[in-house]
């Protein structure tokens, strides 16, 4: 046969050869399977592990590549495992010849001559270790190095390795014997990761320490012995102790990260914007808090810029009765916290301004009759001193003028949700007093807004959620008014409050309870942060005695100080005066009255029937210091024929001859007095008020 006929046959052989090895590859690809079952995991904004969850066939199986793991540990498995594998196609000529060598002399197998890409192979279809079995892991090695990079190869040997048990994979097997994650390693820690995948049911550390310890210490000595690992190192790690007890693997954020894990693919590792570290510190903080059987506490935290959630936790205890239920997103009474958001509308509509006089007395809107959280009247008030006491009858006083319809509208504008009771029509005024279900998350989306002008954004959760400006719920002087008050509101004890110039940082925030006193909140914003705190019982039964501000107010202040360096300026707008409006107001912004609008001037109306309209009967008037003297007590009354002349304890005091007007009296000091206003045709009413210092 002539040389070239020779050459052509041989090339056609080839040929048929390497195409058959294709066409096989292409029949019969490589079982990934295993390897996309893996756990779903749900990280922090470091891609460390807050919840894990099991595979579908309820192993834990992390997914983990080289750079998630200590390089001692992957210098040493190489050296002990496959020393050539950075070289070879996926078998070792020279570790087969020599386990082959060591089968005929022996009479058994002394060792495997298995490389890192066999072992792979084997791990994604497990068979029975025969020669038909180790001829098809070859074959299968091979392909998968034609297949996939060194790199890959070892993240798949990395993720499905068995540790023992339902353990698989070196980032399962570090969180629950060592407790942490495996980017760093001791080497006595390494050595035994790196001896666990040989025997892992008979070596397992939790079940059979001392056949572990044998094993690692193995692994050390012939490391040591090849010079992988200095004799320091050796001796060092041949010291440390075997883990006895397999540790539970990270449960932080655990409403969140089933949120998010039951609708992403199996295997999925999804980062977050948490930061673990933080998660955990208020997770500790929650669990060490005093709370009865049955109640449960809520907390968020939200980085203003971007509107990051930094930590979110949905109770107290997840394994307690009604501890599944995510509390940051059940929809509950928000008591007088969106009080702050019906004063910001005010401002912008020009009803009110923080020095606004309101008038704290008894207010009857048709049916509707608030009452004060104490059951008091506290006579006329600014604004900023009606909010910092969450006065309920200003505020009542306020959303009539804005309209609850119309105030709801804007709160759902924004982008919060929103729930009445069934049967319930429109939107009453009960609102301002927490007539309404909002969630805790929607509450701090809320919040949030004050400290960035008043604008409203979707909070993150995700790295690569950017949200956009929702809406511009108010605007940045009612942001920065409602800022500088909250900023004055009395921290609850053991807390004080800073003075304003003070570089530590400053919190603005707002309680409230709900009926019964089902609800605690506590919502508090710096320039940085907004933290939201809801306490209470899920199920929504009374906690008589417990409040805004004595149960969720100190563990709002509590989560701050688990917080980074803040900054305590307080910047208004741009163009906006230190204090906004100077203290003489336009004559439509020096009061609000609570009963009702007054007449036109010159309207013509029957003369109603002299009553006094402030202060109430039986009220108690704080008595204030001004000017090192005390402050003068206003005098309202409607009704009667002009002039009306004013007479207290006896001696006339002051007339008025508008409609309207208001006059003044300068108290003596403590006690009762008693007020009578007596009009032009001699009709005379009295009655008897009670003046004591403020507290």
């Amino acid at each position: 046969m002539p040389r070239w006929t020779k050459l052509a046959s041989a090339l056609a052989i080839v040929l048929f050869a390497g195409g058959a090895v294709v066409l096989l590859d292409r029949l019969l690809p490589p079982q990934l399977a295993r390897y996309a079952d893996a756990s779903t995991a749900v990280l922090d904004e470091r891609g460390e592990i807050l919840r894990a969850f099991t595979a579908p066939d309820q192993a834990w199986r992390l997914k983990t590549t080289a750079r998630d793991v200590d390089p001692l540990y992957l210098a040493m498995l190489q050296a002990y495992e496959d020393k050539r594998f950075a070289s070879h196609w996926g078998v070792d000529p020279r570790a087969l010849a020599r386990a082959l060598w060591q089968w005929l002399a022996a009479g058994h197998v002394v060792s495997g001559g298995s490389t890192l890409t066999m072992q792979t192979a084997r791990l994604l279809s497990p068979r029975p270790r025969t020669l038909l079995g180790k001829t098809l892991e070859i074959l299968r090695a091979l392909q998968l190095e034609r297949r996939y990079s060194k790199a890959q190869i070892l993240s798949i040997y990395l993720t499905l390795a068995p540790f023992g048990g339902n353990l698989e994979g070196v980032r399962a097997a570090s969180l629950a014997y060592f407790g942490k994650e495996p980017r760093r390693l001791t080497p006595g820690e390494a050595a035994l990761l790196v001896a666990l995948p040989q025997s892992p049911e008979r070596v397992r550390p939790d079940l059979h320490p001392d056949a572990a310890r044998h094993a690692r210490d193995k692994v050390l000595r012939q490391l040591g012995a090849r010079g992988s690992l200095s004799a320091v190192q050796v001796a060092e790690a041949l010291a440390e102790p075997i883990p006895e007890r397999r540790a539970a693997l990270p449960f932080l954020a655990p409403h969140l990260a089933a949120e998010l894990a039951a609708s992403a693919a199996p295997g999925s590792q999804l980062r977050t914007t948490l930061d673990g570290r933080l998660q955990r510190r208020i997770e500790d903080l929650v669990r060490r808090e005093p709370i009865e059987e049955g109640a449960s506490i809520a907390v968020m935290v939200v980085e203003n810029h971007g509107r990051r959630v930094r930590a979110e936790l949905g109770s107290a205890d997840f394994a307690a009765p009604f501890g599944q239920l995510d509390m940051t997103r059940a929809k509950r009474s928000p008591g007088s916290t969106l009080k702050p958001f019906i004063y910001g509308m005010g401002f912008d509509a020009l009803l009110v301004h923080p020095d606004t006089i309101v008038e704290d007395a008894p207010l009857r809107l048709g049916d509707y009759a608030p009452q004060n959280f104490d059951r008091e009247y506290h006579g006329e008030v600014t604004v900023r001193e009606a909010l910092q006491r969450s006065l309920n009858i200003p505020a009542v006083a306020l959303l009539s003028r804005l309209g609850p319809q119309r105030f709801v509208a804007a709160l759902r504008a924004a982008g919060a949700e929103l729930a009445f009771d069934e049967g319930a029509g429109v939107p009453t005024l009960a609102v301002a007093l927490g007539g309404i279900g909002i969630s805790l998350r929607d509450l701090v989306m809320l919040y949030a807004a004050l400290a960035d002008g008043g604008w409203v954004r979707l909070l993150a959760l995700r790295p690569e959620e950017t949200p956009e400006r929702a809406a511009a719920l108010l605007t940045p002087a009612s942001a920065w008014y409602l800022t500088d008050i909250l900023r004055g509101v009395a921290p609850p004890e053991p807390f004080v409050r800073l003075p304003l110039g003070n570089a530590m940082r400053q919190i603005a925030f707002k309680t409230g309870t709900s009926y019964g006193f089902r609800d605690a909140w506590s919502v508090g914003y710096s320039q940085r942060y907004t933290v939201g705190i809801w306490a209470g019982r899920p199920d929504g039964a009374p906690r008589p005695g417990h409040y805004g501000i004595l149960t969720a107010a100190p563990l709002l202040f509590k989560v701050f100080a688990l917080l980074p360096a803040d900054d305590a300026t307080l910047r208004p707008p741009a163009g906006m005066a230190a204090k906004g409006l100077p203290r003489t107001l336009p004559m439509a912004l020096r009061r609000l009255s609570a009963s009702g609008a007054e007449p036109a001037i010159g309207e013509r109306r029957p003369v109603s029937p002299l009553r006094i309209l402030f202060p109430p009967a039986d009220a108690k008037l704080e008595l204030a210091m001004e000017d090192g003297r005390l402050a003068t007590i206003a005098l309202k009354a409607v009704g009667g024929t002009q002039p009306l002349c004013w007479v207290v304890n006896g001696k006339p005091v002051a007339t008025t001859r508008e409609p309207g007007e208001v006059a003044f009296f300068a108290p003596d000091g403590p006690g009762f007095s008693t007020l009578s206003v007596i009009d032009a045709t001699g009709e005379r009413v009295s009655e008897t008020v009670r003046l004591g210092s403020a507290e």
